[in-house]
Parts: structure tokens; C-alpha cells; sequence
């Protein structure tokens, strides 16, 4: 039996996004921890449901500050001090770089990480993001040094982090995104038409929010029918966000219903004929692999990253150039002039989330990847 921590940068990724791997790790009698800023009463509920347990850490995944940073790593070579486990796997940016360093600064044998996607620091040529890559880039040099695996969400993400320098390639494993729990997300029925578009996400510009709308837009002149949704948070502190003033507008222009976010997914998915997803860039969009489960055609990028290897083009959905307002629209369109692929590419895409993106699959492909390299059993102070 091992000790493993699970570090992210938020607490409610543990459940949603990790809880199927916790349960994985339980099941074969590891004591699990997740880790993540802040209390959460829920979160704690969960993991203790499920054989784990929750503790909560200092960390801002939006703050520059180096002090703050610098607090960051502290307090997890405390925490990781304290509770003396024999493997850590850390997930977005600062609990892959700072958890990694503070790890090894408290001698915990095992370290991980999994790359999610690239974030804002590798989205875009602002002199902002040109400087955090500067600085990101060598943090990730240094922390994935340290790690004995890191795992990729998708190729081209692995790629350029070994041809950056950034990771050895004997180091690479590559997963299906996070997986998806079939069961917990079954094929329902499709919605009466008219046809009704869904697009999921935090409203940030590098989700392709601006062309959904903008598509939307184009749309509904020529099919007043048809119906336009999106979900998900205003992310009033990520520096990609909309301001308040456009959503503002986009709610008084009225095209798209925003309805905010919710802690329950299926509803909406399950009310929708069409999965939207006009990404920039993601490691492996969970929202697409959700859909597609429910049997939901999709509608996504065909850019660098994880969006493209969720869709087959034309058997499961459609594939558009990223920024591509126009081309989205005329995909979209599609499944308004001829409503009889709703059907046919929604079951062939849960078919392929069978085949590739199973989360069981996903699980086993990264402990397989963390089993071989047994841990030093150590005597561990008291919990």
C-alpha cells in the first residue's frame, strides 16, 4: 500500500476530473489525499465517500506574485513533510511546478505530473504572455526534472514539450485526456427539434466564446427556430476572460442564452442536439468527452492540441480552423438543414468514447505507468 497525494488547483477537479482515479487508487488499498486551495465541505464529502480524504493548501492559481509563490512551496514542503507519502501526482501549472519542487525538498520518492494543456502563458503573443512564457518555460524545465513520469492529455502538447526542452521523452505517457465515466454520463434521447447548440466552458476568448457568438449570430437570422446555449462560469480573475461589459451585451443582444454554471452537467447536455466546442487550444476538452458519451454529435477544432482526436470528421462530427466564425457556422448549419446526422454521429460518437476514452482505460493506462517503479517503503510520522 502507498500514500498518494493528488495536488490541483481546484478543489472541485478532485471529484470531478480525478474522482474516478481516486477510486481506482483506493480500490487497490492506497491511502489517497487530495489537495487543493480553500475548504470545500462537499469536496471533503466526496473524497470521504470514496475512501480518501481532502486537505486543503495555499495556493492561487491567477496570483504573480512571488512571494506569494514562494508561500506556495512552503506550505507544501510542510504539508508534504508531515504526511511523508510515497507518491505525488500534481495537475495544471502551479501544483505541477511548485508541488514538484517542494516534493522533492521533503523527499517523497515518487513525484508525477500531468500536463492538462498549455494554459495562457503558451496561448498567445501579448507581451504579458510573452513574458509569463519566458518565465513558465524554464519552471517547467526545472520541476519536470524531478518527476519520474509526466503525463500528456494529447501528442502535440508531449511533442512540444520535448522539442521545447522541457521533458525527456522517455519520461512521456500519453492518456485519453481524463477519460469519461460512461456510466455516469449514458446515451439519453435527442431533444425535439428544433435543433438546439450547446457550448460548455469557462467564457474566456481563448474557448472560441467570440465565434460561437458571432456563429450564433449568423444563424439565427436564417433559422429563427433554432436554439443557442452556453455553460459555464465568468472568470472574472483568468486575464483571457471577457470583461463584464461584452457579456453584458451578449446577454442584452440575447442570440445565446448564457445560464451560468452548474454543478451538474447532464441536464444540459441531455437538453442539447449539438456539442459546440470552438477551443484555441486544450490539452483534452472533458466537456466534448461528456457530451459525445450522451450521444451528442460535436462540433470542434482542428488546431494543435486535444480538441481534434475527440472528433472522427464526418462519422462523429465536424472538425473547423480555429477562429474560424465562418466555418463554424456552416458546420452548425449542417445539423440544422440535414437533422437526420444528429443521430447518426451522436451514436457513433459515444461508440468511440467506448473505444478510446473509456475512464477506466484512461485510470489504468497511468497507474500501469506509476506501478512498475515501486516506492522505498518508509516509516511515516503519525496522520
Amino acid at each position: 500500500m502507498a500514500r498518494i497525494v493528488l495536488l490541483g488547483s481546484h478543489s472541485s477537479s478532485l471529484i470531478g476530473f480525478r474522482g474516478r482515479l481516486i477510486e481506482r487508487m483506493v480500490s487497490e488499498g492506497h491511502e489517497v489525499i487530495g489537495c487543493a486551495p480553500g475548504r470545500d465541505e462537499r469536496v471533503e464529502k466526496g473524497l470521504e465517500r470514496i475512501g480518501a480524504r481532502y486537505l486543503p493548501v495555499k495556493l492561487n492559481r491567477t496570483s504573480l506574485s512571488p512571494a506569494a509563490d514562494l508561500a506556495t512551496m512552503i506550505d507544501l514542503y510542510g504539508l508534504f513533510r508531515r504526511l511523508r507519502p510515497d507518491a505525488l501526482f500534481s495537475y495544471t501549472i502551479k501544483p505541477v511546478v511548485y508541488g514538484s519542487f517542494a516534493a522533492r525538498l521533503a523527499g517523497v520518492p515518487g513525484i508525477y505530473s500531468m500536463i492538462t494543456g498549455l494554459g495562457y502563458a503558451f496561448m498567445g503573443t501579448t507581451w504579458k504572455q510573452r513574458v509569463l512564457n519566458a518565465v513558465v518555460k524554464p519552471l517547467y524545465r526545472a520541476a519536470l526534472r524531478l518527476n519520474r513520469g509526466v503525463f500528456f492529455q494529447n501528442e502535440d502538447d508531449a511533442n512540444l514539450f520535448v522539442e521545447l526542452g522541457l521533458v525527456s521523452r522517455n519520461k512521456v505517457t500519453l492518456t485519453g485526456g481524463s477519460g469519461v465515466d460512461l456510466d455516469h454520463y449514458p446515451v439519453e434521447p435527442l431533444p425535439i427539434p428544433p435543433p438546439r447548440f450547446l457550448m460548455c466552458g469557462r467564457i474566456l476568448v481563448e474557448k472560441g466564446v467570440r465565434e460561437y457568438i458571432e456563429a450564433a449570430g449568423t444563424l439565427k437570422r436564417r433559422y429563427p427556430g433554432a436554439q443557442f446555449d452556453y455553460l459555464g462560469p465568468f472568470d472574472v480573475d483568468n486575464p483571457a476572460g471577457v470583461s463584464e461589459a461584452q457579456l453584458n451585451a451578449w446577454n442584452r443582444d440575447g442570440q445565446v442564452r448564457f445560464h451560468g454554471p452548474a454543478t451538474d452537467v447532464r441536464p444540459f447536455f441531455r437538453a442539447c442536439s449539438v456539442f459546440v466546442l470552438p477551443s484555441y487550444r486544450e490539452g483534452t476538452p472533458r466537456t466534448v468527452l461528456e457530451a459525445a458519451a450522451m450521444g451528442r454529435p460535436v462540433i470542434t477544432t482542428d488546431g494543435p492540441g486535444g480538441c481534434r482526436q475527440t472528433v472522427r470528421p464526418g462519422e462523429t462530427g465536424f472538425l473547423v480552423p480555429v477562429k474560424d466564425s465562418e466555418a463554424l457556422a456552416r458546420a452548425m448549419e449542417r445539423f440544422i438543414v440535414q437533422p437526420e446526422l444528429i443521430g447518426k454521429m451522436g451514436a457513433a460518437g459515444r461508440r468511440y468514447m467506448e473505444e478510446k476514452f473509456d475512464v477506466r482505460k484512461v485510470n489504468k493506462t497511468i497507474l500501469d505507468a506509476m506501478r512498475p517503479r515501486a516506492y522505498p517503503s518508509r516509516a511515516r510520522e503519525p496522520r
